[in-house]
């Protein structure tokens, strides 16, 4: 059996890792050097019930089997904006079950953290992590629901399949963090 469905997206054993995966599939699609992406995810049968039109719009059909949540992309993140403080605005309505960001970065292994100078500023050390030998660059998908629940999805860009993306719940704790205060 394979662990792929049909639409080429991995099986997810929930339904927050099954849209953490169709995110980062979309964002996939879209390549490399992408700002961010902001998704509200919203109860698909709900929305079914209560957006009958909206339903159809994402294609959300009567009849179809559709995934417990959809991701619905939300207006661009304004350019050059810091990414904690437009969160920090953000406040979702009822009928959003759970937000998703979508989001490009330089890391580095934690065999480098030793070397790192100290006093840097912020924009230093981004220049310093961008000229690093062994960064990485990577896309992080970061989803959680309103009960707390969180979900990521890391994928390498020399990395760069639908095999080869990481999955867990605390991979990156501290935007799971900053999108669960959008609840708040």
């Amino acid at each position: 059996m394979s662990n792929v469905s049909p639409s080429g997206t991995p099986m997810a054993a929930t339904p927050l890792t099954r849209a953490v995966l169709e995110i980062d599939e979309y964002a996939a699609g879209l390549g490399w050097d992408q700002p961010a992406h902001l998704f509200a995810l919203v109860d698909s049968e709900r929305m079914r019930a209560d957006e009958p039109e909206l339903a159809a719009q994402l294609g959300l059909d009567d009849g179809d089997e559709v995934a417990p949540l959809t991701p619905v992309e939300q207006e661009e993140i304004p350019a050059g904006a810091a990414l904690d403080e437009f969160l920090a605005t953000i406040a979702w309505p009822d009928a959003v079950a759970g937000c998703a960001l979508a989001v490009e970065r330089l890391m580095l292994p934690p065999s480098a953290e030793s070397s790192i100078p100290e006093g840097l500023d912020e924009a230093a050390l981004g220049a310093w992590v961008a000229r690093h030998p062994e960064r990485q660059e990577v896309r992080m998908t970061v989803a959680v629901l309103r009960d707390g629940t969180r979900e990521s999805a890391l994928r390498l860009r020399e990395k760069d399949s639908a095999g080869e993306v990481l999955t867990g719940s605390g991979l990156v704790p501290g935007l799971a963090e900053a999108l669960a205060a959008t609840f708040g």
